[in-house]
């Protein structure tokens, strides 16, 4: 029982170190929930129980345009992209081709495109949510502290619309709207650029959230 716990524990400590990938899964489909993170996840799930189980396992939503009306429609260029340490890309893998049911509507998976994370000097997240903070300021301040607590030097920003307001967003779980904001990172050397795209920031990774991809300022 010792030496079963030790190789575990063996195996835990290598995946956490080991790097990630990206992978661009290309989708067909006609139209999409806005809002699907929980419900894609979900699907994700019911082929590949497994996934569960993968606490580094980040999930980028679909692409495609929005209606402002609560759907996203599907374009030739909608894909999802997900984060996962090298081992773990045969259990990811098993998506592909896999049609899947996200709610009433149906999708098709295609073969992804596997990349390296590129490190940028500021990164954004569509959403970041940490449970508890909802209001800008103090949103900010817990984001700070996570990234310090990660030994990454950087400065945290909630980003603003035109008009200077904060940009607020939600992800629906069943029943429950779970508010976050969008948010950059910036002033990150190449290292802590690639750890943060790999370790992202607050929760419901697997929905959506936390998900920092290179940035450039207009």
């Amino acid at each position: 029982m010792i030496a079963s716990i030790y190789i575990d524990a063996s195996q835990d400590l290598k995946t956490e170190r080991e790097p990630c990938l990206e992978l661009h899964f290309p989708v067909t489909g006609k139209c999409m929930p806005a809002d699907h993170g929980y419900g894609l996840y979900a699907a994700f799930i019911h082929l590949i129980p497994e996934l569960r189980q993968e606490t580094r396992l980040s999930i980028l939503t679909i692409s495609g345009f929005r209606d402002r009306q609560g759907k996203i429609f599907l374009t030739e260029q909608s894909h999802f992209k997900m984060r996962v340490p090298i081992s773990k890309i045969p259990l990811i893998y098993q998506l592909a081709g896999k049609q899947v049911s996200v709610g009433v509507h149906q999708i098709q998976i295609g073969i992804p495109e596997i990349s390296v994370i590129r490190p940028a000097e500021i990164v954004r997240a569509r959403i970041v949510t940490i449970k508890g903070y909802t209001e800008p300021k103090s949103f900010q301040l817990s984001a700070q502290r996570q990234l310090d607590n990660l030994g990454i030097k950087g400065e945290v920003s909630v980003s603003v619309d035109r008009e200077g307001n904060p940009i607020r967003k939600t992800i629906k779980v069943k029943q429950y709207t779970i508010v976050g904001f969008t948010t950059e990172v910036s002033g990150l050397n190449e290292e802590d650029s690639l750890n943060l795209q790999q370790c992202g920031l607050g929760g419901k990774r697997k929905m959506g959230a936390g998900y920092f991809l290179p940035y450039v300022r207009s």
